[in-house]
Order: structure tokens, then sequence, then C-alpha cells
């Protein structure tokens, strides 16, 4: 980090430092009013936070939630230089599950498995992925996404094609191809698969038992022969152009130039919101991700999104208290009420949450809510982030066609051994 960033990133960690309030330290009852110092990424464009907080304020007039807003890109990095600096920030967002882990390790992060194993608690979706040695958490999940698949139900109509309901991905592969029409800036794709590594390694992992980090890794085998088949049959845009245009998603989808898009249920509120505005007319809908042949039930995969109370902070009963709220039944349906899915996925929730102005009802849609099975996208382990690395580059280079799914995956089992062992 260079001196003008550090200088900038000190003032802003400043200015958003809890001014003089009565209250209390410790784990204690705190009295007067308590300004509430919690980390976040990109304020004005995640409304998720926003949505939390009004709705905890509201609730708790005597406290008062002041966002340390840092850019998303430098987020993990900025936490763990405050959390090693003895920064008091009260509540820290745990963006993923890995920086979580290795805050947890370091002791940085209060005990809050007295939450956890509440009755409301149980109920969180994501929760095994915040438990720590000794059956400890240190964070509670708000919000879980999991993959389903989106698809543009005027395009289907247009193709004289039923809308996919509980299709296996050679039936995927299938139908992505016969959705496939026109040429040039008319061209519309059967489906569009993002460049992340996910769309192929984390479906494998999660619908063949794989482990992701490894040593063995010939379970990708099937999954990178079906997707290189699809970009083989000019079915959806090849990764080559992808990755150099850098192509976005929610484009490729709201401008109705794929069929169908296997993606995460964050994706929701924005096309929800984008629909609302008027600048997508998308008819779209939602339905189960495919699965391997002869599977039992929906197994799909994603990643929590949590909570915790920093073991320095200077208002730890009130940051208990917000971390309790926003994962229980109000933090739930402040956010479901934007489109966000939460970590408390009731019936009552999932009810209200479909009873949304834009949200899809039919029955498969609501189908896709309910997944037999979500799999952590990538598990935690003090090799996950050397893995994660090889596992990008040598996805890169077999989808580019620069490899083939053999000799990759010869080589990603290769280098985790050398590289990260």
């Amino acid at each position: 980090m260079n001196r003008r960033k550090l200088l900038a990133f000190g003032a802003a960690v400043a200015a958003a430092a809890p001014l003089a309030a009565c209250g209390s330290d410790d784990d204690g009852a705190e009295s007067g009013p308590v300004e509430l110092t919690i980390s976040v990424w990109n304020m004005d464009s995640t409304p998720e936070f926003k949505a939390l907080f009004d709705a905890f304020q509201k609730a708790n007039s005597d406290i008062t939630i002041k966002p340390v807003d840092i850019l998303a890109d430098d987020y993990p990095t900025k936490v763990t230089t405050m959390l090693a600096g003895g920064d008091s920030t009260d509540v820290i967002t745990m963006k993923n599950v890995i920086d979580y882990a290795r805050y947890a390790g370091r002791g940085q992060l209060k005990d809050v498995t007295s939450l956890a194993k509440s009755e409301n608690g149980a109920k969180l979706n994501g929760l095994d992925a915040f438990k720590q040695e000794g059956d400890k958490y240190y964070a509670l999940p708000y919000r879980q996404d999991f993959w389903v698949l989106y698809y543009n139900k005027k395009l289907f109509d247009a193709a004289g094609k039923p809308y996919p309901t509980n299709l296996t991905w050679d039936q995927y592969a299938d139908l992505a191809k016969a959705l496939t029409g026109g040429a040039g800036q008319n061209k519309v794709y059967g489906t569009y698969h993002h460049t992340w590594r996910s769309v192929v390694q984390a479906i494998s992992a999660a619908q063949t038992g794989g482990n992701l980090l490894g040593p063995d890794y010939k379970f990708f085998g099937d999954q990178y022969k079906n997707a290189l088949g699809i970009q083989e049959a000019g079915a959806t845009l090849d990764y080559g152009t992808a990755k150099t245009q850098k192509t976005g998603y929610a484009s490729m989808f709201e401008t109705k130039k794929t069929a169908m898009l296997p993606m995460g249920t964050w994706y929701i509120a924005k096309i929800m919101a984008e629909k609302k505005k008027g600048s997508t007319d998308a008819d779209w809908a939602i339905a189960p991700l495919p699965q391997t042949a002869g599977a039992s039930g929906v197994t799909t995969f994603g990643s929590p999104t949590a909570f915790a109370v920093n073991k320095n902070a200077k208002h730890a009963a009130a940051a208990q208290k917000f971390v309790e709220f926003a994962a229980g039944p109000e933090g739930a349906k402040a956010i479901a009420a934007i489109g966000v899915v939460p970590a408390l996925l009731t019936d009552e929730i999932r009810t209200s949450y479909f009873g949304l102005e834009g949200m899809p009802t039919d029955d498969t849609s609501k189908k896709a809510f309910t997944p037999d099975k979500i799999v952590l996208e990538m598990p935690v382990s003090d090799k996950t982030s050397k893995i994660d690395t090889i596992l990008n580059e040598e996805h890169g280079l077999i989808m580019a066609k620069e490899k083939s799914v053999d000799a990759g995956i010869a080589e990603i089992e290769k280098r985790v051994k050398n590289e990260a062992s």
C-alpha cells in the first residue's frame, strides 16, 4: 500500500471511529446512547446494509450505527490490517469464510456460540461454515446465497421450448444448443457461462462429493467436458472472448443475449431493481441448478455472509445485540424485503420473499429456493488461498483450450501437491 493510500485509509477509519458515548466496553449492559461502528463495503451500492441498519435502529432507538465504509476490492486486506492493529470497530462483516477462519483462529473475534446454538441460530443456513475447533462460533450468517438457473421465458417461448424444471447437465447442454440462434450482433446464446471457475469446479465438487482441497481432482472431468462441449457448439460466449471483453453476466441476461444463466441468488435483487427502473424487460424466472444424471434431490453450492463482534469492540453488548438481530427474524425480513436471501429462510420469510413485486411465483421458481443440499463453495483450511490460486489459473487454461481437460487436471494435482502441501 503506498503512502497516499495508507493516509487516506487512516483518515477514513479515524472519521468512522465512534464518538464519545456513555457506556461499557465489556460484555455487560450499556447505558445511555451508543454509536455502534460496523465495517461494510461499498455502502451506497450494497442496499442490504442500509436495510438492516434502518431496521435495527428503529427497534433500538438508543443505538446509532456508524458504518466504516471500505471499497469492496480492498475490504479483506484492510480489515486484516485493522484487526491486527487493535482497531476497535464494533462489528466486522465477514465477506467470506476464508477470512473469517483466519480472524477466528487469531483470537480477534468474540465468541457468539450461545447465539449460534439458540433456537433461531440453529435454523440458520450456512451456520456450519462458521463452526470452529471446540464446537465454537465467532460469527453468525445473516444471508446465504446459492446457485440456481435463471432463464428468459420469452426466449423459450420463441424457440417453442418448455421451461426448464429438473434438468440433468446433458439435457441442459442439449437445450442450450437448441435455444441458440441468430448471428453477429443479433446472436442469442442458449446459455452464458461466466468466467469464474465456480461455474465448473464448485458445481463438480458439490454434486460429486469431490474435495476442492484435493489431492484428487478427476471429479472435474465430466463438468469440464460438458462446459467445453457447449462452448464448442457456439451455445455460449466463448471463455476467451468473455475474459478479454470483461463481459458481465448481468448485461448478457438483461439484454436478452442469453436464454439461460447459471448464477447465484444475489442476482435476484439486482434484476428486480433493473426491471423496476425499466432498464430491462427480460421476462425471467428461476429453476433448480441442473444435476448429474441419476442424482436424487437437488444439490447446489453457495456462500454465507456473516457479522462478527470484534474482540476489541468498544460496545460489545450492543454489537452482540446487532449480530443477533441481523441473523434473526427481523433482520431476515428486512433484507428479504429488498430481494436478498436471508440465512434464516423460514416458510414465513420465503412466502414474503415470493410476494415481492417482480418476483416470479411459479412452482419451479419456488422449488429452486428449497434445494436439498447447499455445499460450501470453497472449503476452509490453511491451504485454501494457495489452492484457490492454482484452481483459478488452471481453469483459465482449460477453458481457453490451451490445455486439455486431462492435462489440466493432472497439472492441478501436481501443483497442489508441490505448492500447497
